[in-house]
């Protein structure tokens, strides 16, 4: 106890009334000890006659009460004072005036002896007593804290034991909370309405609870009402004065503090400190296990809630959803799923999940299933059909997670989207691209024959007249002879100018002899105009391709070489040309700037490379494909691919 003082103790001795009993009693036997003129009565001296024993050896006799009553009344070490106390009063007399010495000596020993043995029996008769009454509270308060794991009921209930058990005017119980660091009253007994209010909430460190939560040590107050350390007048008010705090411990963590008061001086022992921590331990763990028992109840209403919400979007989601277990059994699905497939929900339950898959499909499905648990791939499939209950397919999108269960995978669960009208639109656009692309083609080419055949040709007769003008006319000054041979040679340029668009418009080579030497002349037409050196290689056996995989290769090597020419800022380029198969490949790579890509080749347009984005859907028309890699000061190299 920290605050018990040796003084405090030796004053409250003092006053009790049964010390100066005890004072009494031995003057009373010490006096006819000493008087020799005194006489007994007769019964006392029949006594002594019968006994064979001198007068003095009955009063030794008698110093054996009051060293039992203070070893009674005041413990151990009261009666071990009693006792020094009885034996400095016989031994004077047994040593310097006893006729015998001997005899007086060995009976005030046995007194000595046997008046402490008398108060140890009491002292461990007392421990044993208090001991019981100890394990009582301590068994009546384990079987309060368990009746119930709700936290306001359990603190309710310690604080009308401890008050029944601690024979006290009033218990508090205070909570920590760690995040403001504060305590608060949480449960109370004996204490008024406007106590409560005052020392509602308390920092820890403040006032006598506020150190025993800072401190995690208990506390006695011998008078709260005078020490210095009081910092709310709601106590003083109260009248509280002796208390005994201590702080509830679970796991060795501090929850908050158990204080018993009273309003008058009391010394709490250390015995009632022991039971008072001991029932604060008890309360500490069962305030634990209500505060896990909160959490996991919390925990387990918010995940029924998230199942309810799961459940919700799983049923009513536009998606179709099934998972099957390890076996392949489908064991749960959503409406949409149902939907999908034709089937009635109940007629889902115990089909094989494979069954639903098209034939060409299942190896895909398959392999994704096997490659998620081991961490490969990421479950997405472009496109699957699933064979409805009329045994016509549906193309969707597809996509398989797997389904765990106390952290054991027991399943896969599938999502997937009716994709025909989207497909049925992208045929229907591709379509529409193509037909516009072949009207282009058309109308160029259509351009490109009336620009050579009539444009041009027209042009020739106007240049061989303009000639002969100017050669066969002797009249003609030679200013006017000068004039017409500029005019001659703007109508030249004219011409050589529509020759170029025309054979940008239609190049009548790719028609006549193939990709080939269209690709050679216009590798040398780049060369020419733009000074870049341009180099045609061909790998493979040259073969004539389709029609239109001829056109779009070609288009697409035109686009990527004007790209070079405008903006690459290069020296030299290569147009290489692979015929590997049922496949053809052209590749165009330069040794300029380059640029830094976009991470899809779908935010090509929003970038603004317009013609990258063009070249995409020219591949993807003839169903090829277009690769483009580049980098900052790396040049830049683009792959079209088309099946022949």
């Amino acid at each position: 106890m920290q605050r018990l003082s040796m003084r405090w103790l030796e004053v409250e001795v003092v006053r009790r009334p049964a010390f100066w009993l005890i004072v009494a009693i031995f003057v009373l036997i010490t006096i006819p000890y000493y008087g020799e003129s005194l006489e007994h009565p007769s019964f006392i001296a029949n006594l002594y006659a019968d006994l064979d024993l001198e007068r003095h050896a009955f009063e030794r006799i008698l110093y054996l009460g009051p060293i039992i009553w203070a070893g009674f009344l005041f413990g151990e070490r009261g009666g071990l004072i009693a006792s020094f106390a009885a034996l400095a009063c016989m031994l004077p007399r047994a040593i310097f005036i006893s006729d015998y010495p001997r005899d007086a000596l060995l009976e005030t020993s046995a007194v000595f002896i046997v008046g402490n043995l008398a108060a140890l029996s009491f002292q461990w008769l007392r421990k044993e007593r208090e001991r019981r009454l100890q394990l009582a509270a301590l068994n009546q308060t384990a079987s309060v804290v368990s009746q119930s794991l709700d936290l306001r009921q359990i603190l309710d209930s310690s604080v009308n034991n401890v008050m029944d058990v601690m024979k006290v005017d009033a218990v508090l119980v205070f909570l920590l909370d760690e995040a403001a660091a504060e305590l608060t009253l949480t449960a109370y007994r004996g204490v008024s309405p406007p106590f409560v209010q005052g020392v509602g909430r308390l920092k820890v460190g403040e006032g006598f609870n506020g150190m025993v939560a800072k401190t995690g040590e208990p506390l006695y107050v011998e008078d709260a009402l005078t020490d210095p350390s009081l910092t709310r007048m709601s106590v003083r008010e109260e009248g509280l004065r002796s208390q005994l705090i201590v702080p509830l411990k679970s796991k060795g963590r501090t929850l908050g503090t158990l204080c018993a008061s009273v309003r008058s001086y009391r010394r709490f022992s250390q015995d009632d400190m022991e039971l008072l921590i001991a029932i604060a331990n008890q309360i500490g763990v069962a305030i634990e296990n209500a505060r896990l028992y909160e959490h996991e109840r919390e925990v387990a209403k918010q995940l029924q809630a998230s199942e309810e919400r799961y459940r919700q979007l799983f049923e009513n989601a536009y998606d179709a959803i099934w998972l099957h277990d390890l076996d392949g059994n489908i064991i749960a699905a959503n409406r949409s799923f149902a939907k999908l497939t034709g089937y009635a929900l109940k007629e889902l339950q115990g089909i094989r999940a494979d069954d639903l898959i098209a034939d060409g499909c299942r190896d895909s499905v398959k392999g994704t299933e096997d490659r998620l648990p081991r961490g490969g791939g990421t479950g997405h499939l472009s496109e699957v059909s699933l064979i409805k209950k009329n045994k016509f397919e549906v193309p969707v999108q597809f996509s398989t997670s797997l389904v765990f269960r106390d952290g054991q995978l027991v399943g896969f669960q599938h999502i997937a989207r009716d994709v025909t009208e989207e497909k049925r639109l992208k045929e229907n656009l591709r379509f529409y691209l193509r037909r516009t692309t072949m009207a282009q083609e058309e109308e160029r080419k259509r351009i490109a024959r009336e620009l050579h055949d009539e444009t041009i040709q027209a042009l020739v007769v106007l240049s061989r007249q303009l000639d002969d003008l100017a050669t066969g006319s002797e009249s003609l000054s030679e200013k006017q002879r000068y004039l017409l041979e500029n005019l001659w040679q703007q109508t030249q340029g004219i011409m050589e100018g529509l020759r170029r668009l025309s054979q940008d418009l239609r190049p009548p080579t790719l028609d006549r002899l193939g990709l080939l030497p269209a690709l050679e002349w216009l590798a040398s037409d780049v060369a020419k105009h733009s000074g870049i050196a341009v180099e045609v290689k061909v790998h493979g056996t040259e073969r004539r391709l389709p029609a239109a995989a001829e056109l779009v290769l070609f288009r697409i090597a035109q686009e990527a070489l004007r790209n070079v020419w405008r903006h690459s800022g290069a020296t030299s380029a290569q147009v290489m040309v692979e015929f590997d198969g049922g496949k053809s490949r052209v590749t165009v790579k330069d040794n300029g700037r380059g640029f830094k890509l976009p991470s899809s080749m779908g935010d090509l347009a929003k970038d603004g490379k317009l013609g990258l984005a063009g070249m995409v859907e020219r591949a993807q028309l003839i169903g090829g494909s277009l690769k483009v890699e580049s980098e900052p000061g790396k040049g830049t190299t683009i792959t079209i691919e088309a099946p022949t």
